[in-house]
């Protein structure tokens, strides 16, 4: 059982993410991965509640939390980069690359993110694949994190949406709200979440293998291409941000330092 639910996943992450390859080269933009990115969980959660016969309230569950989270993430996304072009990180590897950057991009880009959407949608995967327990202690656990998860993610947007839509921001720093606690709340909320989720299905206890995929998330978001990534890119635009960074927890929200 666990045998098919991995496989189905990884052939329904393949055909999305070749066709969305696909769509970017048509389009001459690869941002669209960004936007997939939600809805490919969101895929993988309703391939395993079709395919695959498990405990039925933990399926839906499962399935149910992880709609919730990429549906949200993927309108968010699609609502703030609509119309804005391609995103700065593809234009510049567009620009090295050059005519060699469609395929360097099913690589690089889309390659990689599907292979990331299978190992942290694994929760998903092993959770829905085992029948028993029902949903017990451990799961009311998993519903709090995530939900504590997506809290951070709703607030934390719409705090950073209604920064940016005042004209003199564009210059300062947000550090008032979540944003006072943790320099990324949304990377937080993503990570949170996810340990949700996988705590939901490891109550299965062959579950508890999928929590292989939080843990994937949470080493990316904070060491390679979320935290990373952006600062480097907000140190140079922004004055004042090395200063917040001196004074905010980088990732797991605490007390801000006084000046």
């Amino acid at each position: 059982m666990a045998g098919n639910a991995l496989l189905y996943s990884a052939l329904a992450i393949t055909i999305l993410m070749l066709a969305t390859w696909g769509l970017s080269v048509l389009l001459k933009n690869a941002s669209i991965v960004d936007v997939v990115w939600g809805l490919g969980f969101v895929v993988v959660a309703w391939v395993m509640q079709i395919t695959i016969d498990g405990d039925s309230p933990r399926q839906l569950l499962l399935t149910a939390m992880v709609t919730i989270w990429g549906l949200r993430l993927a309108g968010y996304l699609y609502w703030r980069n609509h119309g804005k072009g391609e995103d700065w990180r593809y234009v510049a590897m567009r620009k090295k690359r050059g005519a060699q950057f469609p395929i360097y991009s099913l690589v690089t880009v889309f390659g990689l993110q599907g292979t990331l959407m299978w190992i942290v949608s694994l929760p998903v995967q092993l959770g829905n694949a085992d029948a028993t327990p029902s949903i017990g202690p451990i799961a009311v656990i998993g519903i709090i994190l995530w939900f504590v998860g997506i809290s951070f993610e709703v607030v934390g947007d719409r705090q950073l949406a209604r920064f940016r839509a005042d004209p003199d921001s564009s210059s300062k720093v947000l550090d008032t709200g979540l944003w006072s606690l943790t320099r990324h709340p949304n990377y937080f909320g993503d990570s949170l979440a996810w340990w949700g989720i996988a705590v939901v299905a490891a109550e299965t206890g062959s579950g508890a293998i999928g929590l292989i995929g939080p843990i994937a998330m949470t080493f990316f978001l904070m060491k390679v291409s979320g935290v990373p990534m952006l600062e480097r890119s907000m140190s140079k635009r922004k004055p004042g941000y090395a200063q917040y960074m001196q004074r905010t927890s980088s990732f797991f929200p605490l007390p801000p330092k006084k000046k």
